[in-house]
């Protein structure tokens, strides 16, 4: 689910930057307005008419994007696996909910990034909105599809509850405070599990490269639910860009369900020795569209850098009971 994100970050950075350099005078004469689009900052301080030529290259980059990544989806992964008839599948027990939790971090920063070019396409916010914020757990809708057709796999209604919340996290907060108070992130470390038997299944189960491993090692990824604190509390003299984030990862995991699977001559391993353990986390954090600055370039690089926690000192509690101190965590 973080592969898409990446793709659509990708296309929308371009556009961003893009429609920072044109004269939104173009909008029926109305004033420049400037900076109108940026992601986690999104405003509408007129009323203006859609631009039509704006609206057909976006419509075409989310046709491309989706549609184009869907296909790529279908070629690089479903194809691999035998096919089956639509069906459904309850892995609401797997890795600890973590899957689940990845699933609204992409819709709501899928939808988020929409939003943002819809709005640079001329429509009103609460068009924008919603139309933006849909689009996540859409697109997301169309990836279940493809796994309740797949054998391995399954529809999941965890899935789609979860792609439901991530845009409506994104939406309801925009429509209720016209921006995000509490940002949707994620981070990721890289481990190493000291045992020559872990470590092999690590690389059969998540891969070998950085890559693979942050988009499938679900004991190094946290995801986060990053408040500025200065969005709640208007006449306070705190920097405008300091957040507090709740994080939420997990630990001990070499399988879905459990700690058990075969070696490559199909012997049995089994590993309850060691503790599958969620992680609860408490740091600072920053919100990188607070910053103030006039180069646009680093704008879009804000934009970029906002979808994921800032390294900081953190807490851990661990749902054994221990707690520990990080001096920096990833």
């Amino acid at each position: 689910m973080i592969l898409c994100i990446f793709i659509s970050f990708q296309c929308g950075a371009q556009i961003i930057d893009t429609a920072k350099n044109i004269d939104l005078k173009t909008f029926n004469g109305l004033k420049a307005v400037q900076e109108n689009v940026l992601i986690g900052e999104i405003r509408d301080p007129f009323v203006v008419r859609p631009n039509k030529n704006r609206v057909l290259f976006i419509s075409a980059i989310n046709i491309a994007g989706y549609g184009g990544s869907l296909i790529a989806l279908n070629q690089a992964w479903y194809a691999n696996y035998p096919r089956s008839s639509f069906h459904f599948f309850n892995d609401n027990a797997e890795w600890l909910q973590m899957d689940k939790i990845g699933h609204g971090w992409t819709a709501y920063n899928t939808g988020k990034l929409s939003t943002a070019m819809w709005q640079w396409a001329g429509l009103s916010h609460k068009k924008a909105v919603l139309l933006g914020g849909l689009s996540g757990a859409g697109y997301l809708t169309a990836i279940e599809i493809l796994d309740g057709f797949s054998s391995q796999w399954g529809f999941s209604w965890g899935d789609m509850t979860a792609n439901v919340v991530g845009s409506g996290l994104f939406i309801s907060q925009e429509l209720l405070w016209q921006e995000q108070r509490i940002q949707y992130k994620f981070s990721f470390h890289r481990n190493s599990y000291d045992d020559a038997m872990l470590d092999k299944r690590a690389d059969d189960l998540f891969g070998k490269s950085w890559y693979e491993r942050m988009l499938k090692d679900y004991n190094a990824q946290t995801y986060w639910f990053s408040a500025n604190i200065k969005s709640f509390f208007k006449q306070s003299n705190l920097p405008a860009w300091l957040n507090v984030a709740v994080g939420y990862g997990a630990d001990g995991m070499f399988g879905g369900f459990d700690n058990k699977w075969n070696d490559t001559q199909g012997n049995p391993i089994t590993r309850y020795d060691i503790q599958r353990k969620r992680q609860f986390y408490l740091a600072p954090d920053i919100d990188f569209t607070k910053i103030k600055t006039n180069k646009k370039w680093l704008k879009t690089v804000f934009t970029f850098l906002n979808a994921f926690k800032c390294p900081a000192p953190a807490l851990m509690l661990d749902s054994k009971g221990k707690l520990k101190i990080y001096a920096i965590y990833f």
